[in-house]
């Protein structure tokens, strides 16, 4: 019984997680009229978040080693309710971006002691590969119910609602998870940070994340853009000359030479490449081609919310049976068929449901992927690496979807033609297309995962 508590506790931070990142979105531009957002600025109210969760994963994972995991849990979740509350009170522009980057960070610490905690608390094989499919689902659902949550609590009272409501759940995940969790273990023997590797790496990571957040906008080639870049190579080479050097690195090396992990962070780039910017386009087609309202776009969403947590069901019952890398390699080839058979249907006037055949195949394969790379970063790592290796994975994750949305981005806006209604469709059906050729190129990768995670089978 205890440890489903735990498990409904782990997933609901994951919820929170992806709530927080997506429900923002159908606020923006009450916020923007609110606070008096200038159109340029208002991208930061999301952007801010990305830049710090993207940033401190590192740092949060190995603080969930050293400090303890159900430390980090509940200080992460006092962080998200905290800064909810001062989001939802938030009187000027300034303020609220700077609540959204500490909401960043809360996530930063709050991701990586959540996948500590699924990999220690639950032991290698199917109890976990349950447990991660749970959660996952949980996230899932969270990235695509949070469209319709923020279209139905803007409309009902305004867009502080949509800071309001992480308040006491976010309070409540705390306090369940001191009582639930067990004990973070005596601290025997010197426990460092690598306070320079921690510097350099988390400095070096938030300027690279900020650079692909801001260089689309700002151009490549701007004076901010060019001085990112190259402070963010600096503190990156200096953080892996430290990390050679250290005694207690905040990345042990060790870890690179793990084969399975490797590749799982790999995969996790890829995957947010391609699937996770689809949300992106999809609700630019939603919106500005077919004019759907807020709640309406909400409403798109929740097919694919469903399909996707089938998915990750079906990716933790296809591991048992074929192992992680023939699953990955199944989901990616279901997620490549699904975005190409969305972009055949994505027209100026179709109904929705000539959507749906591609959005059945996107969604389970994309449901199955998400269970499947988790498992196999886990694999085969120590207890003592699980919080630095899970936060290893998902700075991955979050680099590779800001690289991959500033490329779609940019390969939508250049080859549209005519006028501005047909150009932007244009522009969508080739990135989608774009994704379905990504995840195609992905396929090999996850296929030379099946000798290094066999022992999650």
């Amino acid at each position: 019984m205890r440890a489903r508590l735990s498990l409904l506790v782990l997933a609901l931070a994951q919820l929170v997680i992806a709530l927080d990142y997506n429900i923002v979105y159908v606020a923006l531009p009450d916020i923007g009229t609110g606070l008096g957002f200038s159109p340029h600025d208002l991208q930061w109210v999301v952007s801010a978040y990305v830049v710090t969760t993207g940033g401190f994963l590192l740092l949060g994972g190995r603080m969930a080693d050293l400090l303890g995991r159900r430390r980090t849990f509940v200080a992460a979740a006092l962080v998200y309710a905290g800064s909810s509350l001062v989001g939802g009170l938030s009187g000027s522009a300034a303020v609220l971006v700077a609540v959204r980057a500490v909401q960043g960070i809360g996530g930063s610490l709050l991701f990586p002691a959540t996948l500590a905690l699924i990999n220690t608390i639950y032991e290698e094989g199917p109890a976990r590969n349950r447990a991660l499919a749970v959660w996952g689902a949980a996230g899932a659902g969270g990235l695509c119910f949070g469209s319709l949550l923020g279209g139905v609590l803007v409309e009902a009272f305004g867009w502080p609602s949509v800071f309001f409501v992480n308040v006491p759940v976010a309070a409540a995940l705390a306090w369940a998870g001191r009582r639930l969790f067990p004990a973070d273990g005596p601290r025997t023997g010197p426990r460092r940070f690598d306070v320079m590797g921690a510097l350099a790496g988390t400095g070096g990571i938030t300027l690279l994340v900020f650079l692909l957040v801001h260089a689309p906008e700002a151009g490549w080639g701007s004076p901010s853009a060019l001085l990112s870049a190259t402070l963010a190579v600096t503190l990156l080479a200096v953080f892996a000359v430290v990390e050679t050097r250290a005694r207690d690195p905040l990345v042990p090396t060790r870890l690179f030479a793990h084969r399975g992990l490797v590749a799982a962070m790999t995969v996790t780039a890829l995957y947010s490449a391609t699937f996770s910017s689809l949300p992106y386009f999809m609700t630019l087609y939603f919106q500005n081609v077919r004019g759907y309202s807020a709640f309406a776009t909400g409403l798109a969403f929740l097919v694919p919310a469903v399909v996707t947590a089938l998915g990750t069901k079906a990716g933790e019952l296809a591991v048992a049976r074929v192992g992680v890398g023939r699953m990955l390699a199944g989901g990616m080839m279901l997620g490549a068929g699904g975005a190409a058979t969305l972009g055949l249907a994505l027209t100026g006037d179709g109904s929705y449901t000539l959507l749906l055949p591609g959005i059945v195949l996107l969604g389970l394969g994309q449901g199955a992927a998400w269970t499947g790379m988790w498992i196999a970063a886990a694999s085969g790592v120590a207890a003592e690496d699980q919080g630095v290796a899970s936060g290893m994975a998902s700075t991955t994750l979050q680099v590779g979807g800001a690289v991959g949305l500033a490329l779609l981005v940019a390969l939508s806006s250049g080859v549209g033609q005519g006028p501005p209604a047909d150009a932007l469709l244009t522009g969508i059906r080739i990135a989608v297309f774009t994704i379905a050729a990504g995840l195609c190129c992905a396929v090999p990768l996850t296929l030379a995962l099946r000798t290094t995670t066999t022992s999650a089978a």
